[in-house]
């Protein structure tokens, strides 16, 4: 009998939780794995000359930005591991990799054409003539790489301005039809995939899983979501100029596993909506019966938010972000949020664990009539303790928030964990001012809003 209980008070280890570093190694084992497709085939063996090698790099300068271009669908495809990470991180990624990605299909395109004409000994003006021209695999590859290009080209800030979001949106979209061609183009004709039903079953099954993963977390899952949960929009609330409250009702809300300080991608089931999908913290602590979210209504990927009506259907990908209690390590913590980013700084404030005194919340916005939810604010501080300070005054002040500034409201603030909300170039701003107040990079948080 005491064998028997022991044996059920023996604790049950939690299943491990994947995490950032499984898909990092995972990413990794495969770009290893698509190496060796290449040095299976021939690799540096079959390298006797310049054109020889010219042409081997190609090859595998090809294979390589391939799967770059997959890993970044991947982290498009709202991984929930990749999006706790928050979205500044996983747009620094996608740059990158986008880059890197771009610079290894130009390359491959330079290398592979220049091998052949040393090998042919021509011109590569009429190299590149005779495969666009009798190849039609080569001309399909050389417009998907011009896709591609035209896409890394307009996420340019300031090309993406001068664009819109619907012809940008538009673009980038041709990025799925550029894979599908190279994928195409790669097994018809490349040297590791004729006649190697191995290698190709590996390639396909690459595909495979990046298809199904994009397929699944952004279409069938929110599709399966909403309709599980009657997702529809209950109220949309005016909180200042041009800023709107939607609240959002349902069944079994819970379930969602949202947290405050979290953001999911919401798309609404309205004309003229439901092609956009939108990044929205929650702006109050879930409870079950509702999620609210709050934003600035400025034109372009938000417009039209204010008119959405009761009754609405809503489709929600995520959560994500790593705006939360989870990433906190210190007893005491400083809220700092700019304009609209005060949505998920005030659903932390709502229900972050702290004793009274151990929460300030600094809220920076140009004019007293643009703070939002002021007498919710100023409640939640008299009822959990917390220092809450409004600051008032032109973003090109250099004084506001600088290390002397935040320092003033708040002494000890390099003692405390720091969460950071708002416009991008606050948050960088505020960031670099941290590390100047003696806090360390470990214990600041930071999440960019685009509006």
């Amino acid at each position: 009998m005491r064998i028997a209980l022991d044996a059920r008070m023996t604790p049950v280890p939690a299943p491990r939780r994947i995490t950032g570093w499984d898909l990092a190694v995972l990413a990794a084992a495969n770009a290893v794995a698509v190496t060796g497709l290449w040095w299976r085939q021939g690799g540096v063996r079959e390298v006797h000359d310049l054109a020889g090698l010219l042409t081997s790099l190609g090859r595998l300068t090809g294979l390589l930005g391939a799967f770059l271009a997959l890993v970044q669908l991947l982290l498009l495809a709202r991984i929930p591991v990749l999006e706790a990470a928050g979205l500044e991180r996983v747009a620094a990624w996608h740059r990158r990799n986008g880059t890197a990605c771009l610079a290894l299909l130009v390359a491959h395109t330079v290398l592979v054409t220049a091998g052949y004409a040393l090998a042919d000994r021509v011109s590569l003006v009429r190299e590149t003539r005779d495969l666009l021209g009798d190849y039609p695999g080569v001309a399909l590859a050389t417009f998907a790489l011009a896709l591609l290009v035209a896409a890394v080209v307009t996420s340019v800030v300031a090309v993406r301005r001068r664009l819109g979001p619907r012809t940008w949106h538009a673009i980038h979209l041709t990025v799925y039809a550029a894979v599908a061609l190279a994928f195409a183009h790669q097994l018809a004709t490349g040297h590791e995939f004729v006649d190697q039903p191995l290698a190709t079953a590996y390639w396909w099954a690459l595909y495979g899983a990046t298809a199904a993963a994009l397929i699944g977390l952004r279409v069938a899952l929110p599709v399966v979501r909403s309709r599980r949960h009657d997702l529809r929009i209950e109220r949309v609330v005016a909180e200042g100029p041009g800023v709107v409250s939607i609240e959002i009702g349902g069944e079994r809300l819970e379930r969602l596993r949202v947290r405050s300080g979290q953001f999911l991608h919401w798309r609404f089931l309205a004309p003229g909506q439901w092609h956009r999908a939108h990044p929205l913290s929650l702006s109050a602590a879930p409870d079950g019966r509702r999620l609210r979210i709050t934003v600035r209504e400025r034109g372009g990927p938000t417009a039209g938010l204010a008119a959405l009506r009761p009754g609405t259907r809503v489709l929600a990908e995520g959560p994500g972000g790593a705006l939360t209690s989870e990433a906190r390590q210190r007893p005491r913590v400083a809220l700092i949020a700019g304009g609209v980013g005060i949505a998920p700084i005030r659903a932390l404030l709502e229900d972050m664990p702290g004793e009274p005194g151990e929460i300030a919340v600094i809220y920076r916005a140009r004019a007293a009539e643009e703070v939002l939810f002021r007498s919710e604010l100023d409640d939640l501080a008299r009822r959990r303790g917390a220092d809450v300070h409004y600051v008032l005054g032109d973003r090109g002040n250099g004084i506001l928030l600088s290390p002397e500034h935040l320092r003033a409201l708040v002494p000890d603030i390099a003692e405390r964990d720091v969460y950071v909300c708002g416009p991008a170039g606050m948050t960088a701003a505020t960031r670099a001012s941290l590390r100047r107040a003696g806090v360390a990079p470990g214990h600041i948080v930071t999440e960019g809003i685009g509006w």
